[in-house]
């Protein structure tokens, strides 16, 4: 018998990598061909649906993704799947009442999710106290995030009492959420054992980013230092924004003496199908990132960066574009240093723009900014300046209590406005977009599944080879 120590991986090819590398827009029927194998390769769970993914299926896909969720646990029969949420925002940048946030949890549940995620894009754990309480209810297994970045503020102290928040809380595990890819092994030497000692008896994970280029030997690093579970994404969507690749990081880590119980066999069958659809869809495929010292003064998260460039490009400003990242490190140390996270790194961005194109600096504040530092969504990590707290703010009284306190029952009205038919699913639905969207939606009728596999122009050098990133690489080159 083995007496290596287990490090379970979570895949998250379905969800995080495609939103980093393919603009969220994998749809069920490219999730066909890969489920099975994921299903095979003894993962911890594998990561679904939720924030971005959520939206992007109703909003672009028009794929209803409470569907998605009843197809896919039928396709994946012997691995939890996982459902990940904002805590008390859930999918969108809104906020929600408790009776939503309730009723989604019983959906989850009852649609097929078996395993959770969550966290609170401030770490301000009030916002997860009814998305955990609800969720244990219903008999989701919950892994609570408290979410990483480098600040004056952001000590291990400070993480240490927000995992032992979340521990109070009744997660049944942790995770570290490493949105932008900051977390290097110097801070990992510190952070991870001092995070597992505060987790008790519950298990440790990491999700990190490979935006810096340091993800892949910081959660080799990690999983040296105490952690359990490890997110992964299959090779042909791995590295860039998205996260270290499974083939590797598997290879690495039993290199490094721990047991992985992830058969890689399954994963190379994933790789050559996403491979294929790249291809024929005309998407990217990861590429390893160089590192980047500027990325740790603006945090900006890469597939932000891809789409400013091209809004920017648009409006005949592409040359201000470090100018741009410059002045987002500048306004998230004059507000307190919020995490870029969703939604605070389209909200600090924004501002961004608005204080190098207007008059001065804040001369304008878009509304999500005045109300971050009033307090809407929770409390603000550091200091502000009183200065600019005022100019702010223009006298408005400041939130002081749990976001969701503030926020009306949202189910009776729902029901009375769209009628006492309509399944609780819609209903939510309902709820979450407006009528134009839940129309089109409904208009699109059932997601259809049918995805065939064919063999790409360079599919025999693909086929049998260990590690084949370059490959896929080249592959994507000669595309028009």
């Amino acid at each position: 018998m083995s007496t290596r120590r287990q490090i379970k991986l979570i895949d998250v090819t379905l969800r995080d990598a495609h939103q980093c590398l393919w603009a969220t827009r994998m749809t069920t029927a490219m999730m066909k061909p890969l489920a099975g194998h994921l299903d095979e390769a003894g993962f911890e769970a594998i990561d679904l649906v939720g924030g971005a993914v959520f939206d992007v299926a109703v909003r672009f896909l028009r794929e209803d993704p409470w569907e998605r969720m009843r197809i896919l646990s039928k396709w994946v029969t012997k691995t939890p799947l996982v459902l990940h949420h904002r805590g008390q925002s859930l999918f969108t940048f809104k906020y929600f009442a408790d009776d939503v946030v309730a009723l989604t949890a019983e959906r989850m549940f009852a649609n097929g999710i078996r395993y959770h995620t969550t966290y609170d894009a401030l770490n301000d754990t009030r916002n997860l106290e009814v998305p955990i309480k609800a969720a244990k209810a219903v008999g989701l297994y919950v892994a609570a995030g408290f979410v990483y970045t480098v600040s004056p503020v952001h000590t291990d102290d400070y993480y240490v009492r927000k995992v032992e928040e979340l521990v109070r809380l009744g997660a049944d595990a942790i995770y570290l959420k490493d949105p932008s890819g900051l977390l290097t092994p110097e801070r990992a030497a510190t952070l991870v054992p001092a995070a597992k000692k505060a987790c008790g008896s519950l298990p440790l994970g990491v999700h990190s980013h490979t935006l810096s280029g340091l993800a892949p030997y910081v959660l080799l690093r990690c999983a040296q230092h105490g952690a359990d579970i490890l997110h992964t994404a299959t090779s042909t969507l791995a590295n860039g924004a998205s996260h270290p690749a499974t083939e590797s990081m598997t290879r690495n880590l039993r290199h490094a003496g721990f047991d992985v119980p992830v058969n890689l066999d399954q994963i190379e069958q994933v790789a050559d199908k996403l491979a294929y659809i790249a291809w024929k869809e005309g998407k990217p495929v990861g590429e390893i990132r160089e590192y980047d010292e500027f990325h740790f003064h603006h945090h900006v998260p890469g597939g932000m960066i891809s789409n400013l460039q091209s809004q920017l490009a648009g409006m005949n400003m592409a040359h201000r574009m470090e100018e741009l990242l410059e002045e987002a490190g500048r306004v998230r140390q004059d507000l307190g240093y919020p995490i870029l996270v969703s939604p605070f790194a389209q909200y600090i961005v924004t501002q961004a723009f608005l204080n190098i194109t207007g008059k001065g600096r804040y001369e304008a504040v878009a509304d999500e900014i005045r109300q971050y530092v009033l307090g809407y969504f929770g409390e603000v990590p550091g200091k502000i300046d009183p200065t600019l707290y005022d100019k702010i703010t223009r006298g408005q009284e400041p939130i002081i209590g749990r976001t969701g306190d503030y926020v009306a029952p949202q189910l009776e009205p729902a029901r009375k406005r769209v009628g006492r038919a309509m399944s609780d699913d819609d209903l939510l639905l309902s709820i979450f977009y407006n009528d134009t969207e839940y129309n089109a939606l409904k208009a699109a009728g059932p997601i259809h599944t049918d995805y065939v596999i064919g063999e790409s122009p360079i599919g025999s050098l693909i086929k049998g080879v260990a590690d084949r990133p370059w490959v896929r690489s080249f592959s994507m080159s000669g595309r028009d």
